[in-house]
């Protein structure tokens, strides 16, 4: 049976981070000095399930569309930072690995927050 239910950028990101977080692991142990790239892999492989839960809550939990963004753009800027230090010795800006720790913050904040409001009926 067909789905009527519009695309999920939430779960197109789960995928990616998912996928992202695998590499970044395999990455991790087979290159030398891999701890960047395992503490990236580890960010993305903890968030992309809960990308997952967030989704399948669904309307239950009234924050998920913002917990969604905040949790997916924190772990991307954080995971992106410490890959491209990896990679250049450099990272994307001053103070990323740590914005982006601070916007994930955000992120579960807004789930705890989110336990606060009704379900919106159907």
């Amino acid at each position: 049976m067909p789905s009527t239910a519009s695309p999920s950028p939430s779960l197109l990101l789960a995928g990616l981070l998912g996928i992202t977080g695998v590499a970044l692991a395999a990455a991790a142990s087979h290159l030398g000095d891999g701890h960047l790239l395992g503490n990236a892999a580890q960010m993305c492989l903890v968030h992309a399930p809960a990308l997952v839960a967030i989704h399948a809550a669904g309307e239950r939990l009234r924050t998920g569309n913002a917990a969604s963004l905040l949790l997916g753009l924190g772990t991307v800027l954080f995971a992106g930072d410490l890959v491209y230090r990896h990679s250049s010795g450099n990272g994307l800006f001053p103070m990323a690995a740590p914005t982006g720790g601070i916007v994930m913050m955000a992120g579960w904040l807004a789930v705890g927050v989110g336990a606060l409001f009704r379900p919106r009926m159907p």
